[in-house]
């Protein structure tokens, strides 16, 4: 039996939209279980203590547990690929930091490409590293450090959180463009590298502000500039590494990712409510207190700062000829 033309037009239409009304069902009851948010370090550093501060935010807004997995190893790899391999339903998140954006040149046998296989959702915090010494080292500024290392050429050992990473980055380049020598001492993780700068086995870093903050303002390690092109207002005494050296700059960001295919809707969501948490006082207070500055963007401006970063570190990665361990 033939069905009439205006009744074949509305059930054409109607199978048209059931995409969209599906994935709008969908997203309505997201989350309905707890959601996993994926973290690609080891506890206690900056991208742990960003994500709890989430976490509990999304937790009492959406009513399901937002349970963080630690997961490091490879500078943030392990955890990514987990999440890459996880099914895009929005119950397996990713903490992005500016690791993934280097990772993509540092590693040239990847199992997946950050870029395609992972969609952003929103940012959090912008931060600048901070550059920290352990206080046995004889310099109160950048000038004087400087001066320190070039009488000391291959004393001096330079703490990252790993090969490649951004710690690791922003020494290397501060390297590039004093002449100064260190040597370089990658750990798994920034966490471990500042228990081992506090116990004066090495003598610095460049970490990131939310990490060093309450050991400087303890004067368990001094600070000797911010990395960023202007001042913090967590420290606002402190100058910025490009005051003494210029045109220097690095800063930490992070965000939240979730696998490629996952549903509009839901990356919708989740970007209304973490910005919805970055504007609300008490959350800015603490970013603030951690020495950043909320970084709420739509889910295509993410989209824009990862692929402008990883352009920016890969041609300095390519010219100090950095590789993975």
């Amino acid at each position: 039996m033939e069905l009439p033309r205006r009744s074949f037009l509305r059930l054409t239409a109607g199978a048209v939209m059931l995409p969209t009304v599906s994935h709008f069902a969908m997203a309505q009851a997201y989350p309905a279980q707890p959601v996993r948010l994926v973290v690609g370090y080891a506890a206690g550093g900056g991208n742990d203590i960003i994500a709890r501060l989430m976490g509990q935010w999304l937790t009492e807004r959406l009513g399901q547990p937002f349970v963080i997995e630690n997961r490091p190893g490879a500078n943030s790899n392990v955890g990514t690929e987990a999440v890459v391999r996880a099914p895009p339903d929005g119950y397996t998140l990713l903490l992005v930091s500016a690791s993934n954006a280097t990772n993509a040149t540092l590693y040239d046998n990847l199992s997946f490409n950050f870029i395609r296989d992972i969609a952003p959702v929103a940012g959090l915090l912008a931060a600048p590293s901070v550059m920290v010494v352990h206080p046995s080292v004889p310099a109160n500024t950048v000038a004087h450090f400087i001066a320190y290392a070039r009488a000391n050429p291959g004393k001096i050992n330079l703490a990252s959180g790993g090969n490649g990473s951004p710690s690791h980055l922003a020494g290397e380049l501060f390297k590039v463009m004093t002449g100064v020598s260190m040597v370089h001492v990658p750990y798994r993780g920034l966490a471990p590298a500042l228990v081992d700068l506090l116990g004066g086995q090495v003598q610095v870093a460049f970490g990131a502000l939310t990490s060093s903050i309450e050991y400087i303002r303890t004067g368990k390690l001094r600070a000797l500039a911010v990395t960023a092109t202007a001042r913090s207002e967590a420290l606002p005494d402190l100058p910025t590494v490009a005051e003494f050296v210029p045109s220097y700059e690095s800063r930490q960001w992070y965000g939240i990712g979730a696998p490629k295919d996952t549903s509009a809707g839901i990356v919708e969501k989740l970007n209304k409510e973490i910005n919805a948490g970055l504007s609300d006082s008490k959350i800015k207070g603490r970013l603030a207190n951690l020495g950043g500055v909320a970084l709420a963007l739509s889910p295509a401006d993410f989209g824009k700062l990862i692929a402008d970063e990883t352009e920016k570190w890969g041609k300095v990665i390519r010219t100090a000829d950095i590789k993975p361990e």
